[in-house]
């Protein structure tokens, strides 16, 4: 079976399927891995979250920080940026099934058998690959189970080490930031989360999967920031 990695969609419906067409998807027999934000900035997002939720089995998605955001706006603890477009969705009668749907995904998707792993943004560098997927299983189960405790405590920058997390709540923020936000980290691997520009103009900080480039870990599949 074939899969097609992809990264933000970020609510480019037309630009999606026009990537469907050049690469001849086939859903009887092709799989899609979505590397999260799959809503907000783009026209579409309504159409997007619609279309990737009819594709079911055949698509594997994972959450980026627009879904988590979007999500958190739809149960009232973030408000809702007009750049993100994202009006038409807030609006729409399957809004409740949509959100739903959202929240079932994971941050991470993990194929043992080909050693493959799918994330929005990264791995800290002080987590071994059990305890990222582990984590990551417990901020799904909070976000599914209980959603409104999770974004009442899911924004901010600390804690900036995963052995500085000393509650259930600093875990989860920790568990998000990586999963969804990580670009660099400090030379002792704690994550940096303000510095947004390309490595290439960025001097005192560590790219996050530099730190891995000497330990054993699963391929990553992350997002490109392209459709």
């Amino acid at each position: 079976m074939p899969s097609y990695v992809i990264g933000d969609v970020q609510g480019c419906f037309s630009q999606l399927q026009s990537l469907l067409a050049k690469i001849q998807f086939d859903p009887k027999q092709d799989q899609l891995w979505f590397c999260g934000d799959l809503v907000a900035r783009g026209p579409d997002s309504l159409a997007t979250l619609r279309f990737i939720r009819s594709l079911g089995d055949t698509a594997k998605v994972v959450l980026g920080n627009h879904d988590l955001h979007f999500l958190a706006c739809v149960f009232g603890f973030a408000k809702v940026d007009n750049k993100d477009q994202l009006t038409e969705l807030l609006q729409a009668t399957d809004l409740p099934e949509l959100a739903l749907w959202l929240q079932q995904q994971p941050l991470m998707h993990f194929d043992p058998e080909r050693q493959l792993l799918l994330v929005h943004a990264g791995l800290a560098p002080d987590w071994p690959i059990e305890t990222a997927l582990e984590a990551a299983a417990e901020v799904g189960e909070i976000l599914k189970n209980c959603p409104e405790k999770l974004f009442a405590v899911m924004y901010g920058n600390t804690p900036a080490l995963w052995s500085e997390a000393r509650t259930l709540e600093e875990r989860w923020r920790f568990t998000i930031n990586s999963c969804t936000r990580m670009r660099f980290c400090l030379a002792n691997g704690a994550l940096e989360l303000k510095e947004k520009r390309h490595p290439d103009k960025v001097s005192n900080l560590i790219p996050w999967y530099q730190f891995w480039q000497q330990k054993i870990h699963p391929q990553i599949f992350l997002d490109t920031g392209q459709p």
